[in-house]
């Protein structure tokens, strides 16, 4: 395919149609296909549901994908609202072209408009690409409340970036808790 115009579009995830769904299933498991991390499980599919999905496409191709869910992140004796951002991805032969920072601007600003904070869990290789854009590695340690109680996470200490909002003080080198899921908890 030629490079063509992006066509960047946002929707809830009630919004979507069935084979809008399906394409963004299938970008996700092809994107992290053989990934250090492992591949795109059905829990990580779960996690991506019932927020606000920005996609890319070319014409007809869908060529990246992210996504913003609500979860709660405890920090400083408060729970905040938080944008968790999930499921980014950009199809391997349309990537360093800029379409992960017009998701990652949508995304953004949906952040900005309606939470309290923005966190996600990174992958070694986009680390830079986030703290380039003003993401915040989270110093402190991590954990999760969990059915048996707050639980610490440090296998994910390190991997943990926020996106600070002017009228939610953090201490980044403070726990940081997040809500209770199946499958990864971060």
């Amino acid at each position: 395919m030629t490079d063509t115009e992006v066509r960047l579009r946002t929707a809830h995830t009630a919004e979507l149609t069935p084979a809008e769904l399906t394409a963004i299933r299938s970008l996700l498991d092809d994107a992290f296909a053989g990934h250090p991390d492992g591949a795109f499980t059905d829990a990580d599919w779960d996690h991506s549901l019932g927020g606000v999905h920005v996609t890319a496409w070319e014409g007809d191709a869908l060529v990246g994908h992210a996504c913003v869910v609500q979860r709660r992140l405890l920090h400083g004796g408060r729970a905040l609202r938080t944008g968790y951002v999930e499921a980014v991805a950009v199809r391997s032969d349309r990537r360093r072209r800029g379409h992960g920072g017009a998701l990652m601007s949508v995304a953004e600003r949906y952040i900005r408009g309606a939470y309290e904070l923005g966190a996600l869990g990174a992958a070694e290789e986009a680390a830079e690409f986030y703290a380039g854009r003003g993401w915040l590695c989270w110093q402190g340690p991590s954990s999760a409340f969990t059915p048996d109680g707050i639980v610490p996470t440090p296998d994910v200490d390190g991997w943990i970036y926020v996106f600070p909002l002017d009228h939610t003080p953090l201490d980044p080198t403070a726990p940081l808790t997040c809500d209770w899921r199946d499958g990864d908890v971060w």
